[in-house]
């Protein structure tokens, strides 16, 4: 099974190293616009490969998409100085529709898997679920995957407990408005609200630190990677080895927990068909509450951003009207091809 990475920035390589040392995927393609930084990373890789696993490591260009049985979309664009959170989403929400151009051009095979990985990721995730051309199943965002592990590592930190032992879920939005479920977390099968240790105080902490845990990082060393390369292998292994895991990454909503036609995240079964199922747990007001909250807030940017799109897209169309964009992409301003190196996640 082929596995491309489009972005070989830190997010991209990360995710390729988690996937050499799974060892599950037979081949790992990664893609950037620098083709030497891409080579470099894969030259690095391969040079570890005889302590792993026996796959195919190579860097390439997005022609790769044709033959790959996932892809992975990692690239992203830093918010400038004094930039707001809109203005980066719409460079961003550009680059991404140009970069999903260029691979639909390539060409996606009819059984592959889109993972979008590249913030506002429940966004993008949905914008690709309408233009990529891939059944809506087939098109995950990572969501609150990263969250959720940071949210049960946190947990298992303050509660003095073997990290595997925790399982807790954040859902919704990754971002401002994620909700985190203590209605179902447990350690060991308890109940996380009966461990020793636990309180409102801690609670109310935790927390906290799962939402910051983001910039916190970005702030110490630029960029989260090691974590966000093993959420993303979990997702891709669970995919290519249908495994069902129950992950909380984000889809197109239909209708659980009374959300519709958005992507974020609700507890997914995630298998060889992609979105298996989505489960809508039994969840306390306050937590059903918070997911619809999130839907409201993805449902403004969403709108906000076709809007954007749709209004540039006109003026290309528009006789007279000279619009500079890179060649074959439909309603992107035109971005330079370093740009999409140095991918993100926040």
């Amino acid at each position: 099974m082929k596995v491309s990475i489009i972005g070989g920035g830190l997010v991209g390589s990360m995710t390729a190293f988690a996937l050499q040392t799974g060892g599950i995927a037979s081949q790992i393609c990664l893609i950037d616009a620098n083709k030497d930084s891409a080579l470099g990373q894969a030259t690095d890789l391969l040079h570890g490969s005889c302590l792993t696993a026996d796959q195919h490591i190579s860097a390439g260009d997005i022609g790769e998409v044709a033959t790959s049985d996932v892809v992975v979309i990692t690239a992203g664009l830093r918010r400038k100085p004094e930039e707001s959170r809109l203005d980066l989403i719409n460079r961003n929400v550009d680059l991404f529709l140009g970069l999903l151009e260029q691979a639909k051009t390539a060409g996606f095979k009819e059984d592959s898997y889109l993972v979008v990985v590249s913030n506002p990721v429940d966004v993008l995730t949905y914008l690709a679920v309408h233009r990529a051309g891939l059944p809506w199943q087939r098109v995950l965002g990572l969501g609150t995957q990263l969250d959720t592990v940071r949210f049960r590592s946190y947990l298992a930190r303050r509660l003095k407990v073997p990290p595997t032992q925790v399982q807790a879920m954040i859902l919704g939005e990754h971002g401002d408005s994620m909700v985190p479920i203590w209605s179902s977390a447990t350690v060991a099968g308890l109940p996380i609200e009966q461990f020793p240790g636990f309180s409102p105080t801690m609670q109310k902490e935790v927390f906290e630190e799962t939402k910051t845990a983001g910039a916190t990082v970005i702030k110490l060393k630029g960029g989260s990677g090691f974590a966000v390369g093993l959420s993303i292998a979990e997702v891709v292994h669970s995919l290519l080895l249908d495994s069902r895991k129950i992950l909380p990454v984000s889809s197109l909503q239909n209708g659980l927990y009374d959300v519709r036609d958005v992507c974020l995240s609700v507890p997914t079964v995630v298998g060889n068909t992609g979105v298996r199922q989505q489960l809508e747990l039994a969840l306390t007001p306050k937590e059903r509450l918070g997911i619809t909250q999130s839907a409201k807030v993805l449902r403004e940017i969403i709108d906000q951003v076709e809007k954007r799109v749709g209004q540039v897209r006109s003026q290309r169309e528009m006789p007279g009207k000279t619009t500079v964009s890179r060649p074959g992409v439909a309603g992107a301003r035109a971005i330079p091809r370093t740009a999409w190196q140095a991918s993100r996640v926040g």
